[in-house]
């Protein structure tokens, strides 16, 4: 299985970073990946919050595949999150 080298709260918080600074989302920077580079960090927290909401999958995702190994891995990322 492929797996990506980046991991899936930085990805999640680039996508969220995108979303404010690029044109192909609500922003206005049609080439926004410097931004995005700068800016990911501060939506660490966005990432995590988000995370911790799809630790339980719904009944349409369960159907889908294991439960247990869906919150093993979302547990994964979650219990790496620096204490505050």
């Amino acid at each position: 299985m492929p797996t990506s080298a980046t991991p899936a709260i930085e990805r999640i918080a680039r996508v969220l970073a995108g979303r404010h600074l690029s044109l192909n989302g609500e922003g206005s920077d049609p080439h926004a990946a410097g931004a995005v580079d700068a800016a990911w960090p501060a939506h660490v927290d966005d990432a995590y919050a988000i995370l911790s909401t799809l630790r339980e999958p719904d009944a349409h995702m369960a159907q889908a595949g294991d439960v247990g190994v869906w919150r093993a891995m979302i547990g994964a990322v979650l219990e790496r999150r620096p204490s505050a």
